[in-house]
């Protein structure tokens, strides 16, 4: 089964080691631009199942535990942005596949 991509947003439209929220199919998804990772890009739900709220995007990115992470900004429990499990609960968040391309962002709807 191949990968379908979607383009979501410009590189331009990304913050630096930050999040930015953007709907997909109806969804509210945050995107995180980390150039020091391998990666570079991550993508993962927006809703914090948590604090309940849509606030990912708005979360502070470090490198936790050899990880990637975001830190919620309501209770600070600490997301895996390249596969949305929470480091101090068993709880995940969606996470898709994401890559830049010709300074676009695509993320993998399957």
């Amino acid at each position: 089964m191949t990968m379908q991509w979607k383009l979501v947003c410009k590189q331009s439209d990304l913050v630096v080691g930050a999040g930015v929220a953007a709907m997909v199919n109806g969804e509210q998804i945050a995107l995180f631009y980390v150039p020091e990772s391998e990666k570079k890009v991550f993508a993962i739900g927006n809703w914090d199942p948590i604090g309940k709220a849509n606030v990912m995007s708005r979360g502070l990115v470090a490198h936790l535990q050899n990880e990637w992470v975001v830190a919620s900004p309501l209770y600070k429990q600490h997301f895996v942005l390249a596969s949305g499990q929470c480091l101090e609960e068993d709880i995940k968040v969606p996470h898709w596949s994401a890559k830049l391309e010709d300074d676009n962002l695509y993320i993998a709807l399957n």
